[in-house]
Formats: C-alpha cells, structure tokens, sequence
C-alpha cells in the first residue's frame, strides 16, 4: 500500500506538476521532508502513528520514502497546481487535498498500515491535514513566518499528546 502510494505520487507528479518551475516550489519541499524526519525523531519513543510496511524493509524505510519521495513530490503538485487567484479557490484546492490526503489514510488504515496510539486518531490526522495544507502554502510564501508558527505547533502537539525531548 505504501510503495503503492509512492508509484501514484509519483505518476501523478509526473503529469500534473510544474517540473520547469520546481525550483520555484524546492525549499518548501524540503520543508516538508524536515517536518517528516523531524516527527520520527521527536517521538521516536512515543510515535502517536506506526506504518506498518508492506513491501518496504521496515518502518523507518516506509517513513523515509513518504519523507523523501512521496510528501515532496505531493507538495509539488499541490503549490504548482494552486489557483492563482480567487480565495474560495484556494481554500477549495486545500480542501480537495485534505479530502485525498484523507482517503489515503482512510485506506490505509482499512488495511492495517497504519497504526494509531496515544490518544492520536485518525480525526486527528484530517485535522493536522486542515492545519499542513495552509502552512505549506504559507511557507512557500513566507517561510520566515511558516518557521515560527511551526514552532508553535509542533509544542502545542508535543504538549498535547505528551511528547517528551
């Protein structure tokens, strides 16, 4: 399921994202991949989500491929894609994401790939998709001010879901 997913961003990103402008949207997909890896690391002793691998070696190499492969190449769509102008829009353009990002996990955790624990769920994660979505648009237009709500976030999420450094 996961490798399945990768292959889809993948085909996806090959026909809908603006690879001539890609530089244009890198900095903000490497934000991505640090928001990824920063997760494993945070809660490496208390992951409030666990990917069960399928094809893949184990976790970590599952969490590595949605960190450098999958959410990247997502994002690069999404930002390439966004309509220009028009707020209903945009914010319509984010809700067709959260509802894809969503599914996804919808069906990943109809087929056991993904496990929830400490008091994360998956209404948790569609909320966290309502909240990425926003900040990735912010951080490729202010990445100053995306840094520090980040900041914010990842303490209130570590103190809500006590996440201890």
């Amino acid at each position: 399921m996961h490798v399945c997913l990768a292959v889809f961003s993948a085909f996806a990103a090959w026909k809908w994202a603006d690879w001539r402008h890609w530089k244009h949207y890198q900095s903000t997909m490497l934000y991505i991949t640090v928001g990824g890896m920063l997760y494993e690391y945070l809660t490496d002793d208390r992951n409030l989500w666990v990917f069960h691998p399928d094809f893949l070696y184990n976790q970590r190499m599952t969490v590595l491929v949605y960190a450098v492969l999958t959410m990247p190449l997502n994002v690069l769509i999404f930002l390439s894609t966004l309509p220009r102008q028009g707020k209903l829009r945009i914010v319509l353009h984010i809700m067709l994401w959260v509802a894809i990002y969503a599914a996804a996990e919808g069906l990943l955790q109809m087929f056991g790939r993904i496990q929830y624990a400490h008091g994360w769920t998956f209404w948790h994660s569609v909320w966290f998709d309502l909240i990425m979505f926003p900040m990735l648009l912010l951080h490729h237009k202010r990445p100053g001010t995306a840094y520090i709500l980040s900041l914010f976030i990842i303490g209130f999420l570590m103190l809500w879901f006590k996440v201890q450094l």
